[in-house]
């Protein structure tokens, strides 16, 4: 059975851990080299890089801040030097909110997370989408938004902005990409068990209040975010555009009940 993936290129921000591995190591067993990309965590990436590897396929670690424009630029030539014209691309990395009420988001705050959740997003987007059209067209683009694109957060008025905003990048972006047949779509995951959630889900109290609001009683595994992207990267998601997929054991679907 050939692999879904088999000879792609794709670039995964935020792949040192969490979702963003997941999503590397899911692609790898599906055929394809992967430009490992991260910001602080070295040695996460590493990992990713021999997960990768041990599934046989190409890696290379790339050192980026998504909110520089520059450094987004660097990304792209050594991609294309280092293994090729990329084919997917994956918008991962993100920040979360500051858990503070708009009148106390500093400037600061606010910039940072919409450069690091959007901005960043956009750099890569416009990057990848020149690269493809000099290819002759086709592709995929995913960006991993959240729930939080839809339901809102007190406290976190910045990260649903961005979000809210990738989202609807997504859906500009399908509409002007699909004469050239790149596909663009949005995974929406709810909680998920990464390094960033761990402390919450390990905290029996908190973690009972979280699952009571989520209808299947658990949180999502990263490679469950993982197979759904490899999907969506494959040809078998080829008349997927403009879309958001919803992976949160139903939280969406039980926000406001009982009102």
């Amino acid at each position: 059975m050939t692999a879904k993936l088999n000879g792609k290129i794709a670039i995964i921000t935020g792949s040192d851990s969490g979702i963003g591995q997941a999503i590397a190591e899911e692609f790898a067993k599906e055929g394809a080299d992967v430009m490992v990309v991260y910001l602080e965590d070295r040695g996460g990436a590493e990992e990713t890089r021999q997960r990768v590897e041990a599934a046989g396929r190409r890696a290379i670690v790339s050192h980026t801040d998504v909110r520089k424009e520059p450094s987004v630029a660097k990304l792209f030539e050594e991609t294309e030097t280092k293994l090729g014209t990329p084919y997917i691309l994956v918008n991962n990395a993100g920040v979360g909110g500051p858990g503070v009420e708009v009148a106390e988001t500093t400037t600061e705050e606010w910039e940072d997370i919409l450069r690091t959740d959007l901005y960043g997003p956009f750099f890569c987007c416009r990057r990848f989408v020149a690269q493809r059209r000099d290819a002759g067209g086709k592709g995929k683009i995913i960006n991993i938004s959240s729930v939080h694109e839809e339901i809102p957060s007190p406290g976190n008025a910045a990260y649903g902005a961005a979000k809210g905003g990738l989202r609807n990048l997504t859906r500009s972006l399908a509409l002007e990409l699909a004469p050239h047949r790149i596909n663009v779509v949005n995974i929406a995951p709810g909680l998920v068990r990464t390094p960033l959630t761990q402390q919450r889900i390990d905290d029996q109290q908190a973690r009972q209040e979280a699952f009571l609001h989520i209808p299947l009683r658990r949180a999502a595994e990263p490679w469950e975010i993982g197979r759904l992207a490899a999907y969506l990267a494959s040809e078998d998601a080829d008349y997927i555009t403009g879309q958001t997929f919803t992976i949160d054991g139903g939280l969406e679907m039980n926000w406001g009940q009982g009102a």
